[in-house]
């Protein structure tokens, strides 16, 4: 039996804002560039958190759930290899992925912290939990994309055809220059998005810079049908023999987790996320109504009332009182 995710009270969070993005820096790890983005706590007593986005996605996806948290969580954002401001990476596959983010934990020596993850990143983030216990404290995945095989369930079904043309990145590389960033950002806030009435203008803006910074890194086209590529792998992997699968690690992950899905997600499978909490031992599950692939973006207060609710139920027995049933 999945237990329903608690809300904590509003009242427990800031006042509405729109947060520019959190400052960013560049670190240099094992010879390669890690962009992250720090979100300085508000609170005397936040824990360390780390935020790792999806595939396509960046650092600037958390910009508001961080600052939501940061009186509870000090955060910290990085750029995948190859996405972001974040270099190229050796590889584009989930154990690589998963393996960067441990390496960074133990870099930051902010351990063990609460993992957060999107879609890919929630993928990345429950291997990490399931590998590395000792790295993470709670787990709190959104819209995670967990192995499913039908994907006309997916509107990156669409992009399956690419995976078998050879240098298929030429191929995306080439659809990229032949359209405008303006249509692209508005494209992927199509499928990422249920109602965009929810996002302001700020964000929108903020979603075309970064579709311009992609269009200038000559890696990008490579990066993300490599990584495509990966993901499809790792589903693939799941449903065979061994101690690869994602969903057999899932079932081994110790910390406590919150699992969020949107009902109106067009990317992973609606039926992944209840999926997920079936897995993970010790988990919560918060499903939206009228929500995409990325509520963290979309009804941002909704996921940080959740993820209160369950420090609060985990750890800090002062806000008790204040969980709504």
């Amino acid at each position: 039996m999945v237990k329903p995710a608690r809300l904590s009270s509003d009242r427990l969070l800031p006042a509405h804002s729109v947060p520019p993005p959190w400052p960013g820096r560049e670190v240099r790890l094992d010879g390669t560039v890690t962009y992250v983005r720090d979100t300085p706590a508000t609170g005397p007593d936040a824990e360390p958190a780390l935020y790792v986005h999806g595939l396509g996605g960046s650092s600037q996806n958390w910009t508001d759930l961080a600052g939501l948290l940061a009186d509870r969580l000090d955060g910290q954002a990085i750029d995948l290899p190859g996405f972001g401001r974040s270099e190229p990476g050796l590889r584009y596959t989930v154990p690589f992925f998963a393996q960067r983010v441990i390496r960074w934990i133990e870099h930051s020596g902010r351990g063990p912290v609460h993992l957060f993850g999107n879609s890919l990143g929630g993928a990345i983030s429950v291997r990490v939990a399931a590998l590395r216990p000792d790295l993470v404290r709670t787990l709190t995945l959104v819209s995670p994309a967990l192995p499913f095989l039908n994907f006309r369930r997916s509107l990156q079904g669409r992009m399956l055809p690419v995976l078998a043309v050879p240098r298929g990145e030429r191929l995306v590389a080439w659809r990229l220059a032949q359209m405008a960033p303006e249509v692209m950002a508005q494209q992927v806030m199509e499928s990422c998005v249920a109602d965009l009435s929810r996002i302001c203008d700020q964000r929108r803006q903020e979603a075309l810079e970064e579709i311009r910074v992609r269009y200038q890194a000559e890696h990008y086209a490579a990066a993300y049908v490599r990584t495509f590529r990966g993901l499809v792998h790792s589903f693939l992997r799941s449903y065979l023999p061994g101690a690869d699968s994602l969903w057999r690690l899932a079932r081994s992950v110790q910390a406590p987790t919150l699992v969020v899905g949107g009902r109106r997600d067009r990317l992973v499978d609606v039926r992944v996320a209840p999926q997920t909490a079936r897995a993970i031992p010790d988990s919560r599950l918060l499903m939206l109504d009228g929500v995409g692939h990325v509520a963290q973006l979309e009804v941002p207060r909704l996921v940080a009332r959740a993820v209160v609710g369950l420090l609060t139920e985990t750890g800090d027995a002062r806000y008790r009182s204040d969980l709504a049933g």
